[in-house]
C-alpha cells in the first residue's frame, strides 16, 4: 500500500457525558459529508426507530429509509434505540492494485460510527457505520458480542432504499439462481423487483447505482418494492430452504450497502467504491496472479458444432487442443482453455456426474500440458459442476493439486444447474461460502478463478486477487441458441454489471452471422435458427476495451482469425491497465473508454453505440502531453450495418497528438477500437 497520509479525528462526542441520561432525548440527527461536500448522509432517529436519507449537492434522491434485521429467535433490532455514542474519522490514503482497471486507487472518506442501544430490556447494542466517499455511500451494520446475544437468525433485513422521484432505472429482475437476463429500462414505480446492480438516473442527469461490497458469510441482496410505496424497496435477502436469510454468531458484520452517486453516467463507470470498501490484498506472494488473453474449446459447443460429450464431434480432443495450442503460440495468445476434457457431461444433472479429474479416452491430459508447456502456451483448467457444489468442496484439494502439478494456474468453474445441497439458491449464503472457500483453496494451490455462474461481484478482487473474473450476465453464448443480446444490452451493462467488477463476456465472434459454422445440430430449446451475433465486427473489437476482464477471451472458432486483418487489434490489446478514462456516455446509448496499458505508454479506445449509427468527436487530451501517437484504427465502414453488412471493418492509421480531436463513426449495432501507440 502507498500511504499518503491517514487522519483519525475521533471525538468520542461532545456528547459522551450526556449519553446516558438524556441521548435518546437530546441527539436524534448526525450527518456526515463526502470529502467534497457534495454527497451528504443523514441518520437521524425517528419515535426512536433509525432511518437514514441521501443528498447530493443539496439534492434529496434518498428520503428517510428504514433500518434494521427481524431475527427468528428473537425480537426484532428496529426500534426503541438511543444513541450511545458515535465516532467520526477522515481516512486519506492510496493503495495499488496487483492488476485492473487502474493501478493506483484514492481511498478518501468521511467516516461516522453510530453506537445505538436500546432504551429498555433487553438492551441490545447495535453498530452502524457510514462511508462517505465522493463517488458513493457505504452503509454496514455490526451486532457486536454482548450479553444474551450469541446465534443469530435473521429472518429479514430491513434495509430500505426510499427514492426521492420516480427515476428512469436500468434493472433486471430479482432471481435467487441467475443473473443472466436483458436489462429493462423502466420508471421505478414500474419495477417490482430488482437483481443489484440496479441503477437509476435523475432529471439532471445525476446517476444513482444500489450494491453491495463484501459479501462475506451472508446472503445476497435483492431490492423488493415496498407494499403501498411505489418509489421505494427494501432488501430482500436469498433464503435458507428453511426460510431463514441469514445463520451466523455475534459478533456479526453485514456487507457494505453501497450507493454510488455520479454526476453522470461516465463518471459513474468511473467508480471505486466497491473494491474501497473491501478488505486489503490477504495474498503476501501474488507473482503467480498473472492477467491474460485466451482462446479456447468452447463456442463450437454453444454453436452445436461440438459436443461437450464424447462422440465423433467431440471438442476437447488431444487434436483439437494442440490446434488450439499451436495458434495461440502463434500469435500472443497467452493461454488455451478445453470445455469438456474431463468425463461426467453424459451424466448432466446426477448426483457426482464430475468427478473433476478423469479425462475423456481422446483427451490426453499429462500431453497436451507438456504440448503447450515446450509452446510457451498455458492451459486453463475446466470444472464444471453442474450445480453439485457439495461434492465439488470434497474434490477441491484433490483436483487442484493435480492441476498444480501439471502447471495449470487458471480454472474455470461452473454451476449451471440447481445447487446441491438440495433447496440451496446460487444467491444465498451457504453457496456464497463456497464460493470463497473455493478462491481460498485455489490460492493455496496458486491457481486463479474464473467463476461462472457465480455470486455476482462484490469487490472480493481486493482480498483475494486470484479471484481474476465472473460471469453473472447474459453472456456472448447466448448469441449460440437463442434471439441474443441485442445492441444496447452492450451499453447497458458498464453503468449496471460492470460497476461490480470485471465481467467475463467472451468477446471476439468474427463469423457474426455464422456462414462458416457448417453443420449446426440444435441442442438447446430457445434455438429458433436464427441465432447470429447482433453487432459489427468492429463492435467486437471495441468489447476488449469496453468490458474489463483481467482473463479476456477471444472466443471465436479459431478459423475464423486466420487471415484476418482485424485479428491484429486482440493480439496487441492488453488486459491490465495503469489508467482507464470514460469519454463520454449515455446509458443505453453509447460509450467510450479510453485505457492505459500498465507496461507500456500505449493507449487503447472501445466505444460502441445501441442499434443507431453515431458520429462521436473526441478529444485526445488523456494521452500523454510529451508523446506523438500512431493511432491505428478499426471502424465500422460507411456500408456497415448490425443487421445487413457486419463484418465489413475499415482499418487505417492517422498521426496524433494530445490536442488533437477525432471522430468515431459507428454503425447501427456497431463501434470502433484503437491502439495509440507511441512513436518511438
Amino acid at each position: 500500500m502507498n500511504l499518503t497520509s491517514i487522519f483519525k479525528i475521533h471525538f468520542a462526542l461532545y456528547f459522551a457525558i450526556f449519553l446516558t441520561a438524556c441521548s435518546n432525548q437530546k441527539l436524534k440527527e448526525i450527518t456526515t459529508d463526502s470529502p467534497d461536500q457534495n454527497i451528504k448522509v443523514k441518520f437521524e432517529l425517528i419515535n426512536n426507530q433509525p432511518f437514514y436519507s441521501v443528498y447530493y449537492k443539496e439534492t434529496c434522491l434518498l428520503l428517510p429509509s428504514k433500518l434494521g434485521f427481524e431475527f427468528k429467535n428473537q425480537a426484532a433490532l428496529d426500534s426503541n434505540f438511543l444513541i450511545q455514542n458515535i465516532e467520526t474519522s477522515t481516512i486519506n490514503e492510496n493503495w495499488e492494485q496487483v492488476w485492473g482497471e487502474n493501478k493506483k486507487i484514492i481511498n478518501k472518506f468521511n467516516q461516522t460510527l453510530i453506537h445505538l442501544k436500546e432504551i429498555s430490556e433487553p438492551g441490545r447494542a447495535l453498530k452502524l457505520e457510514f462511508k462517505v466517499y465522493n463517488d458513493g455511500i457505504g452503509f454496514r451494520y455490526e451486532i457486536p458480542e454482548q450479553e444474551g446475544v450469541d446465534s443469530l437468525f435473521i429472518s429479514n433485513e430491513l434495509t430500505e432504499f426510499n427514492f426521492a422521484n420516480d427515476y428512469n432505472a436500468w434493472w433486471i429482475p430479482a432471481n435467487f439462481d441467475s443473473y443472466e437476463a436483458l436489462y429493462s429500462n423502466n420508471k421505478i414505480s414500474e419495477i417490482p423487483s430488482a437483481n443489484t446492480p440496479f441503477t437509476a438516473e435523475t432529471l439532471d442527469n445525476i446517476c444513482i447505482c444500489i450494491h453491495e461490497a463484501n459479501l462475506t458469510n451472508y446472503a445476497g441482496m435483492t431490492m423488493l418494492k415496498v407494499p403501498g410505496k411505489s418509489t421505494s424497496f427494501k432488501t430482500e435477502l436469498v433464503p435458507w430452504p428453511d426460510g431463514i436469510k441469514v445463520k451466523t454468531k455475534a459478533p456479526m458484520l453485514s456487507p457494505w450497502r453501497t450507493i454510488q452517486i455520479a454526476s453522470s453516467a461516465a463518471e459513474l463507470a468511473e467508480s471505486n467504491l466497491i473494491l474501497n470498501l473491501n478488505e486489503p490484498n490477504k495474498i503476501a506472494n501474488v507473482s503467480w496472479i498473472q492477467p491474460m488473453k485466451y482462446i479456447g474449446i468452447w463456442w463450437g459447443m454453444h454453436l452445436g458444432v461440438n459436443t461437450w460429450t464424447l462422440g465423433e464431434r467431440h471438442g476437447a480432443t488431444t487434436e483439437n487442443m494442440k490446434k488450439y495450442i499451436d495458434f495461440a503460440a502463434e500469435h500472443n495468445i497467452p493461454a488455451v482453455l478445453a470445455e469438456g476434457w474431463n468425463t461426467g457431461w453424459e451424466n448432466w444433472g446426477a448426483q457426482h456426474a464430475f468427478d473433476f479429474i478423469t479425462p475423456y479416452e481422446d483427451f490426453d491430459l499429462e500431453a497436451i500440458a507438456d504440448y503447450a508447456k515446450n509452446k510457451g502456451v498455458q492451459l486453463i483448467g475446466h470444472h464444471e459442476t453442474g450445480g453439485d457444489a457439495e461434492y465439488y468442496e470434497q474434490k477441491l484439494e484433490e483436483a487442484f493439486s493435480m492441476y498444480q502439478k501439471l502447471g495449470i494456474k487458471v480454472v474455470k468453474t461452473g454451476y449451471a444447474g440447481p445447487i446441491r445441497p438440495l433447496g440451496q439458491h446460487h444467491h444465498g449464503q451457504w453457496m456464497v461460502n463456497h464460493y470463497q472457500k473455493v478462491v481460498e483453496t485455489a490460492a493455496k494451490y496458486h491457481i486463479m478463478i474464473d467463476a461462472h455462474e457465480p455470486i455476482k461481484a462484490t469487490g472480493i478482487r481486493r482480498t483475494w486477487p486470484n479471484m481474476m473474473t465472473r460471469e453473472g450476465a447474459r453472456g456472448m453464448e447466448w448469441n449460440g441458441w437463442s434471439d441474443g443480446n441485442p445492441p444496447e444490452h452492450h451499453t447497458i451493462l458498464p453503468f449496471t454489471r460492470n460497476l461490480a467488477g470485471p465481467l467475463d463476456y467472451t468477446p471476439g465472434i468474427f463469423d457474426i452471422q455464422y456462414k462458416n459454422a457448417g453443420k449446426r445440430i440444435k441442442w438447446n430449446d430457445q434455438d429458433k435458427g436464427t441465432s447470429r451475433v447482433n453487432t459489427t465486427l468492429a463492435k467486437q473489437l471495441a468489447l476488449f476495451v469496453v468490458f474489463y476482464s483481467p482473463l479476456q477471451m477471444a472466443s471465436d472458432l479459431i478459423e475464423n482469425y486466420k487471415d484476418q486483418p482485424a485479428f491484429q487489434f486482440i493480439e496487441d490489446v492488453p488486459v491490465d491497465w495503469a489508467e482507464t478514462k470514460v469519454l463520454n456516455a449515455k446509458i443505453g446509448n453509447y460509450v467510450t473508454i479510453a485505457r492505459k496499458d500498465i507496461n507500456s505508454n500505449d493507449w487503447f479506445l472501445g466505444s460502441i453505440t445501441d442499434e443507431n449509427a453515431r458520429t462521436l468527436e473526441i478529444n485526445l487530451n488523456f494521452l500523454d502531453k510529451d508523446k506523438s501517437y500512431i493511432a491505428e484504427i478499426y471502424s465500422d465502414s460507411e456500408n456497415t450495418d448490425w443487421k445487413t453488412n457486419p463484418i465489413e471493418i475499415d482499418i487505417r492509421q492517422l498521426s496524433v497528438i494530445a490536442n488533437d480531436t477525432i471522430k468515431l463513426r459507428l454503425a447501427p449495432g456497431g463501434g470502433q477500437a484503437i491502439r495509440f501507440k507511441v512513436i518511438d
